[in-house]
């Protein structure tokens, strides 16, 4: 079975939740028979297609970017012709362009699209793009959200009940390296022996000015991995709150992540907004066993971390209640370890790659044997017509 999944970006041009959660896809099921294609967009030059832990990956020039919206020509042409080879096209939302490409490329075989979150912040280009995306997700034959919570509190996954599951996102544990002593002891000096870490791209809806404005006049160690759009707002806000407790790192490689999520003490993701559907560093947060702090938004965040116990959930932009949650925490070892112990136990039973992995290629044999009986049935239909007007 070939399955090709189409997003506007890919490893290893970012890393974001999105990417991640296709290549664990992509792993995952390849383990079970499927043969993976990702096609994404990209600004590099050399954009040769290349095999990427046993899946291959095509990229074509990224023309213009408009509200977060990429744009390429070439990737209509090449959707039509990659999905011509494959079984299933795998569509990852929100993507507006991608909802025109779908039409413009004729796509004419099952089609799924995982749902990985509303749209939030561009609210006049929503509707304007409404009757698109409405069109869309009709033509579609499965829509899967990614947690009971958000399937539950989306209103524009309540259109279509007929044809949406809750598939949870998964992780793999063996495709994140083991940090070697050196660098364990690197981060440790750096760092120190106890601190609340943050992972994920610096964006607006990541809540981190919240976190830094929970962090002031406390000496809690805070580190922020990541780089992003509003990394350079974010140093100024530490600046002006004279916070020397918190640490940004930047961007770095998944083996000084791995180091840093082993050495934390907890784990704290204060996304306020419902663009953080899921949260996948928040996931990563309860495969290595730590407590998490997270915000309340309706959303997947809470379906991985459940208050009092796997961690604590405060109210989304509340910098007093998330210094509660750092202090109760802080204060309170034996409680942070057996919350980190319950994360691990909810990760093993929900969210790993296997079960996720195991799930969706269910759904694509779904997909393939109800477009089978389709189209015999209307074969058969068509013959029978046929022979009904010989007849007469």
């Amino acid at each position: 079975m070939r399955v090709l999944h189409f997003y506007k970006t890919y490893h290893p041009d970012s890393v974001g939740g999105v990417e991640q959660v296709i290549r664990q896809m992509a792993v995952g099921t390849g383990r079970l028979g499927v043969t993976n294609t990702v096609l994404s967009l990209s600004r590099h030059q050399n954009l040769a297609p290349f095999e990427f832990e046993g899946h291959m990956v095509h990229r074509v020039p990224l023309n213009a970017e408009i509200a977060s919206n990429a744009i390429s020509i070439q990737s209509i042409g090449a959707l039509a012709r990659l999905a011509r080879e494959a079984d299933v096209v795998h569509y990852h939302f929100p993507w507006p362009f991608m909802d025109l490409a779908h039409f413009m490329a004729r796509v004419n075989k099952p089609t799924v699209v995982t749902y990985h979150s509303d749209i939030v912040r561009q609210r006049h280009l929503l509707r304007l793009y409404q009757p698109l995306k409405h069109r869309f997700l009709r033509s579609v034959d499965a829509i899967v959200a990614t947690s009971p919570n958000y399937l539950g509190s989306s209103t524009v996954l309540a259109r279509y009940p007929d044809k949406t599951s809750v598939i949870p996102f998964g992780l793999d544990r063996t495709t994140y390296p083991q940090p070697d002593p050196d660098r364990m002891a690197h981060w440790r000096e750096r760092v120190g022996p106890k601190f609340f870490l943050f992972v994920g791209v610096l964006r607006y809806y990541k809540g981190l000015h919240i976190l830094l404005e929970a962090a002031a006049g406390t000496d809690y160690p805070v580190v922020i991995v990541g780089a992003g759009p509003i990394e350079h707002e974010l140093k100024e806000q530490a600046a002006r709150l004279g916070l020397k407790n918190v640490l940004f790192v930047g961007a770095i490689d998944e083996p000084d992540k791995a180091a840093l999520l082993t050495l934390c003490y907890a784990v704290s993701f204060p996304s306020h907004l419902r663009s953080e559907a899921f949260g996948i560093s928040l996931l990563e947060g309860a495969m290595y066993g730590k407590p998490m702090i997270s915000s309340e938004i309706g959303t997947g965040t809470t379906y991985i971390n459940i208050d009092g116990d796997t961690g604590l959930v405060v109210p989304p932009s509340d910098a007093l209640a998330l210094r509660a949650a750092m202090r109760t925490l802080w204060d309170n070892p034996e409680l942070a370890r057996t919350m980190g112990r319950r994360a691990a136990a909810r990760f093993e039973e929900l969210f790993t790659s296997e079960q996720m992995a195991a799930n969706y290629t269910a759904l694509y044999h779904d997909l393939i044997a109800r477009r089978a009986t389709g189209s015999s049935t209307a074969a058969l239909e068509q013959t029978e017509a046929g022979l009904s007007q010989t007849k007469v």
